[in-house]
């Protein structure tokens, strides 16, 4: 199997601590050499103390569950003989109190626009290369989050 890391770099830069009002942001370096500016979301901080432009932990949880479930139906497709010219998915991640009281990402909507080239495959076609790629997704299959998929 796998093994994988991240780097994750912040540091307090001088600014005041105890009073919570410091900077949010950070980074995450992976082993390819990518440096991604991170923070907390600005919603979960005080004022201020989040960076928007950066990726925030929810957003990455949603483009890991879209990105990984991508990657199996692009193969799956090209297992099955079709040809993908584009996949957009406009995915959403709802951050909501779950059945114990918790914080948690409970439900993330995939929705996938796909262009083909060639043969394009009929509906109940695309709902099985959606159905596996949902099974056979490694982040999907190690989360608790609802995971719901509506093609467009």
């Amino acid at each position: 199997m796998g093994h994988y890391t991240a780097t994750i770099r912040w540091s307090r830069s001088g600014t005041a601590f105890t009073d919570g009002r410091y900077s949010r942001g950070h980074s995450w370096a992976f082993d390819g050499g990518a440096v991604v500016p991170a923070s907390a979301s600005a919603d979960n901080v005080p004022p201020g103390t989040a960076d928007p432009a950066a990726v925030d932990p929810e957003e990455a949880f949603v483009a890991a569950l879209s990105s990984c479930h991508m990657l199996f139906f692009l193969d799956f497709a090209r297992r099955a003989g079709f040809v993908v010219e584009s996949y957009v998915d406009e995915a959403e991640g709802t951050l909501a109190e779950d059945d114990q009281g918790r914080m948690a990402m409970t439900l993330v909507t995939l929705r996938p626009r796909l262009e083909w080239s060639g043969d394009e495959p009929s509906v109940d076609q695309i709902t099985d290369l959606h159905h596996r790629a949902h099974e056979a997704c490694f982040i999907a299959s190690s989360v608790r989050t609802e995971v719901r998929v509506e093609p467009r």
